[in-house]
């Protein structure tokens, strides 16, 4: 084979190659297009899903659809079940693909994930037995007893109970040893309590004018005696005959 045959071999073989990469190339660049031309499901939110709402209640408010791949959002997700144990961290607004960027786990978000509708948080600061320190838990019921002057002028005091089934968020932290110091018992010990909007206001107001006790209601099957208020005269007299109770 001569000098200039070989060469000339040798360009046909290049020419080849280049063809055969440009080929693949192409090929493959098809099929990239066609993938990404592909439909396939994403959740969309139906409505609204403001921040805070459950895994499960946001997954009522979502549907399937069908987008292209190339449209599909980062973290979007398809199966609702993956979100059911996740709570709403920032919201999701209607026509929006939904994402795992936009959940986070409960502990994450605290009690947050509590709070929906006209709840609130409030937190309540007292002595060790005013907040049943070592006694509550989260998830507990409580009652809130109360004692609040009639009048301003007078001593005439009354008592009832102003709040009930109030659901603790967070009990008050305890130090782990048995005895409390004066100090520990007035003062630093907090809980936070569960409360709507309307009940924050009474609840507010006791605090700040009068006397007031959290009592823990039974695990199950808790039961409400009917509403009362007694005074010093209504609770002297409780079970007295007429003529026994005096004028």
């Amino acid at each position: 084979m001569t000098y200039r045959l070989r060469n000339i071999v040798i360009a046909v073989v290049l020419a080849a190659f280049a063809a055969l990469l440009t080929m693949m190339y192409v090929t493959s660049y098809e099929k990239r297009v066609q993938n990404d031309e592909e439909d396939v499901p994403v959740l969309i939110a139906k409505s609204d899903i403001p921040a805070g709402t459950s895994g499960a209640a946001a997954m009522g408010r979502v549907e399937e659809r069908m987008v292209a791949q190339r449209n599909v959002a980062p973290g979007a997700v398809s199966d609702k079940t993956q979100l059911e144990e996740f709570v709403v961290s920032e919201s999701i607004y209607a026509g929006e693909q939904v994402s795992r960027q936009r959940f986070s786990s409960s502990t994450e978000i605290g009690v947050r994930s509590s709070l929906t509708g006209n709840m609130r948080a409030v937190a309540v600061s007292g002595d060790s037995v005013q907040l049943l320190l070592g006694t509550l838990q989260a998830g507990d019921r409580v009652d809130f007893l109360s004692s609040l002057k009639l009048n301003a002028d007078d001593d005439t005091w009354a008592t009832r109970i102003v709040l009930r089934d109030i659901e603790v968020l967070k009990p008050a932290a305890s130090s782990g040893t048995k005895k409390l110091d004066n100090a520990a018992r007035r003062n630093g010990l907090s809980v936070l309590l569960m409360v709507s909007d309307t009940q924050a206001q009474k609840l507010f107001h006791v605090l700040r004018h009068g006397e007031w006790t959290l009592q823990l209601r039974p695990v199950v099957d808790a039961v409400d005696s009917p509403e009362s208020l007694e005074t010093t005269p209504t609770i002297l007299r409780d079970g007295l005959r007429g003529s026994q109770g005096g004028n």
